[in-house]
């Protein structure tokens, strides 16, 4: 039994969101100077407005790194969308950007084309598949069968797994202030690593007791965690694949925290669909997640938080309308999101 459980984290007294917002602006200069210098969209957009469907094939892209790269030059002010739909230049793109304009600057954001950065995300695009962080020929921050992940190595899993929970650290006791747990007993956290969420909400509600799903390796992590913060006799952690083996049934509420960026839509849909079905009626899922405008062009922070997210998942950021989508397909009926902290929310679908 662990000791008696501590009070309730307290909240952060200054919001880290700028400190995100400046590390992720690097994937600014990176989608920039690919779309100018290694994919020629300026140039295509000049030629002609086109559907969304059209400048994709005439990139050569698959839809995912078409939506992560289009969105960030709509959220940039570069692109947008005309009343038929077709996407076009914006005057700023039209003087500055597109092939021979009198105030053309392609060549001066060109300079960092061969950049290893630019060339990296010219690679991820072009491939569609996430970048090898491992070093061991698979991916870093998710499991999927039959691939390789860092999340199986204990001393890689350990340092990915408590990396990730630096912005959690900040972001828990957020959640655990703003969501209303009423008549829920037990929870389940669905790839919950280090168990932080968990932990934020078991703190501030006694009566409730928690299950954190997720790999062995990742797990330790949140034993010592869940120790350290007094919880350890309300929260069980059990090892398993929330994508392939059976989820538990006896709990009011399940979390999907910042889970759903790491997978395309079709994983997306199906965790959704097997959340749903687990829960008993009245039961909610709860999405915890950022939110892409839901016509794809913003926020900027989070259209780059899409790319860092599309280099190193299979993922990327979805709009609510997308998770609304889900939502309502799995049999949920979507409340309204309640923000948390760096630019996160959660939004909720009831059976």
């Amino acid at each position: 039994m662990s000791a008696h459980p501590k009070s309730a984290q307290a909240l952060p007294t200054t919001d880290p969101t700028p400190i995100f917002e400046h590390f992720r602006g690097s994937y600014g200069t990176e989608l920039l100077t690919v779309a100018v210098a290694h994919f020629n969209v300026f140039g295509l957009l000049a030629d002609r407005p086109r559907s969304f469907g059209d400048l994709r094939i005439a990139l050569g892209l698959a839809e995912r790194p078409a939506v992560v790269l289009v969105t960030a030059l709509r959220a940039m002010g570069l692109v947008e969308k005309q009343h038929d739909g077709r996407l076009s230049l914006t005057s700023l793109a039209a003087e500055h950007l597109a092939p021979g304009a009198a105030f053309e600057v392609s060549d001066y954001v060109g300079l960092a084309a061969t950049s290893p950065g630019v060339l990296e995300m010219a690679e991820r695009l072009r491939t569609n598949h996430p970048a090898d962080v491992s070093g061991d020929g698979g991916a870093a921050f998710i499991f999927r069968q039959g691939i390789k992940s860092a999340m199986d190595q204990e001393k890689l899993a350990r340092h990915f797994t408590l990396a990730l929970a630096g912005r959690a650290k900040n972001v828990a006791p957020v959640l655990a202030e703003r969501l209303p747990v009423d008549g829920v007993k037990r929870l389940l956290d669905v790839g919950g690593g280090t168990g932080i969420y968990s932990i934020a909400l078991l703190q501030k509600y006694p009566h409730l007791r928690a299950i954190v799903l997720d790999h062995a390796e990742v797990l330790k992590v949140a034993a010592e965690m869940a120790q350290s913060s007094g919880v350890a006799d309300r929260l069980e952690l059990r090892e398993g694949d929330m994508l392939a083996d059976p989820l538990p049934t006896d709990c009011e509420a399940i979390l999907l925290s910042n889970i759903l960026h790491d997978w395309d839509v079709p994983q997306c849909q199906q965790l959704v669909e097997r959340c749903a079905a687990a829960l008993p009626a009245g039961g909610r899922l709860l999405i915890h997640d950022v939110f892409l405008n839901d016509e794809l062009d913003g926020p900027l922070p989070i259209a780059l938080y899409s790319a860092a997210l599309f280099t190193l998942t299979e993922g990327r950021a979805y709009s609510q309308a997308e998770y609304r989508g889900w939502l309502t397909d799995a049999g949920l009926s979507p409340d309204e999101m309640i923000p948390t902290l760096i630019h996160c929310g959660v939004l909720a679908g009831t059976k």
